[in-house]
């Protein structure tokens, strides 16, 4: 059994849009999946950090309630770093609608975080 967030733009769950950023995203679609990859459950979980984004507190609270994998659309490489310490598998790189995301991961289409480089400035395009 895994447990897979990510990083949403809105509170659709599975129809909702991709964030192109880990920490500054309102939400996260929280799904359990089986091994089979079957999904059992999925919520939308609001990100508590959302307006006070700070380096090393999303992390900290994505390890507390239990992820595995951690999927989003941009990340920094000391964020990588923190997940990957705490034994949570990064994803990065993608868009799109979260349920689609999510079946490609699943189906072992995407995998893999490459760290962005970024200032916080929000002038860049994506992480």
């Amino acid at each position: 059994m895994k447990k897979i967030a990510l990083a949403a733009d809105d509170m659709l769950g599975l129809d909702g849009e991709m964030s192109m950023h880990f920490g500054r995203c309102p939400s996260y679609l929280v799904a359990q999946v089986e091994d089979d990859g079957n999904i059992t459950t999925s919520e939308v979980v609001e990100n508590p950090h959302f307006k006070q984004h700070k380096p090393g507190e999303v992390p900290r609270f994505i390890n507390s309630i239990g992820i595995n994998v951690m999927i989003a659309g941009g990340m920094g490489p000391k964020a990588i770093d923190m997940f990957n310490d705490f034994g949570i598998e990064v994803v990065t790189g993608v868009g799109g609608r979260i349920g689609n995301v999510l079946k490609a991961y699943l189906n072992g289409e995407i995998s893999g975080a490459a760290g962005c480089s970024h200032d916080h400035d929000h002038s860049h395009g994506g992480c």
